[in-house]
């Protein structure tokens, strides 16, 4: 592949990984700009080197490629994908009766943490000192007891047999609409996203009786919020081979073997290897290669600065797909909000110019 811009092999696009440090991490003061060159914003230009693609899809996560921009830009998806897309969680809890083992302290925190299925486009924010109403609110009963199963069979051992409810499940929390939440959430009723969360075991006896009151909220004020599992990038890795140092034929194998399957291809005939670009994203860059001295100098490690492979676990209401739109659509509000307040401060500069110059006159 040639070099240029948009090619892989583009040296302004690496990061060197030696065998004791990373070199070339930084970036230039200003992304993408290079000092004595010009580098005005272009949209075709931009569009050009510029990709998103979806490698692989699931119910409950994604993995795609972002290409084409800085870290501080493809980082900033991932800071508000954890900590800024709202969800629902279950604030506050009404503990009516609980003879479990586990105190109502720590069985609030559990319960507080069950991912709430709901769409929290259709719940407005409870500020502080608001008024809980079916606007901003959804209430779940928690009401479970243990008895024995009269029914068991004789000599049976397992808890799910001699026991009815023997443990409290996320399953057992129940909805109860408030004003017009039956009619806003009929199609898809609030419920917990995964039914078989175990929050507390309990024996013949035993009960547990709360209310628990959802509310909206984002990551960075409590992580029961956070509509992720997971969300990280790393950089595609990079094999760059040397031409004039190719890999000794008796070694090809040895060689190979210091890469994921698949990365390096050997020639059984010629015994030459070559670079699977297609598998570079398999690569884990253990650096291997660089602790064998008959390998020195035929291959460089590298990493692609501006193409991040993304991995995002969704666990909430949002399919994973969409979880990258909603983060970018809250950073075009920020971005927004700053232009508003800087175009705010430039009146206000203007207006005081004007002032001083009446003045003057």
């Amino acid at each position: 592949m040639a070099e240029g811009s948009g090619s892989l092999y583009d040296p302004r696009r690496h990061v060197r990984i030696l065998s004791e440090r990373v070199r070339d991490v930084s970036s230039v003061d200003y992304p993408g700009h290079f000092p004595g060159e010009d580098h005005s914003w272009d949209l075709a230009k931009f569009t050009e080197n510029f990709h998103l693609e979806v490698q692989r899809l699931s119910q409950r996560s994604v993995e795609f490629d972002l290409v084409g921009v800085d870290a501080s830009i493809a980082n900033a998806f991932r800071r508000i994908m954890i900590a800024e897309v709202p969800t629902v969680a279950i604030e506050s809890v009404y503990a009516w009766d609980n003879t479990s083992i586990i105190v109502d302290e720590v069985l609030s925190q559990r319960i507080g943490l069950i991912p709430i299925h709901v769409d929290p486009r259709r719940i407005d924010v409870k500020s502080e000192g608001d008024e809980s109403t079916d606007r901003n609110t959804l209430v779940f009963n928690l009401d479970v007891r243990c008895s024995r199963n009269t029914k068991a069979k004789r000599g049976a051992t397992a808890d799910s047999e001699l026991y009815i409810n023997h443990e409290v499940l996320s399953s057992h929390l129940q909805w109860v609409p408030q004003g017009e939440q039956a009619e806003v959430f009929e199609a898809d009723p609030p419920r917990a996203t995964n039914p078989n969360i175990v929050l507390a075991k309990l024996r013949p006896g035993q009960a547990v009786k709360m209310e628990l009151h959802a509310v909206r909220g984002v990551g960075k004020d409590h992580a029961k919020f956070s509509p992720v599992a997971t969300a990280s990038y790393r950089l595609l890795p990079l094999v760059v081979l040397n031409p004039d140092k190719p890999v000794p034929k008796e070694s090809a194998e040895k060689f190979a073997a210091c890469f994921a399957p698949g990365v390096i291809h050997v020639d059984k005939r010629s015994g030459k290897v070559r670079v699977e670009e297609k598998n570079l994203r398999k690569d884990t860059v253990s650096r291997e290669v660089l602790r064998h001295p008959e390998f020195e100098g035929c291959v460089e490690l590298k990493r692609i600065r501006d193409f991040f492979l993304f991995h995002v676990e969704s666990e909430s209401a949002y399919p994973p797909e969409d979880l990258l739109p909603e983060a970018i659509q809250i950073l075009r509000g920020k971005i927004a909000a700053i232009r508003q307040a800087t175009e705010a401060l430039l009146d206000e500069d203007q207006t005081m110019d004007s002032q001083d110059a009446m003045q003057t006159d």
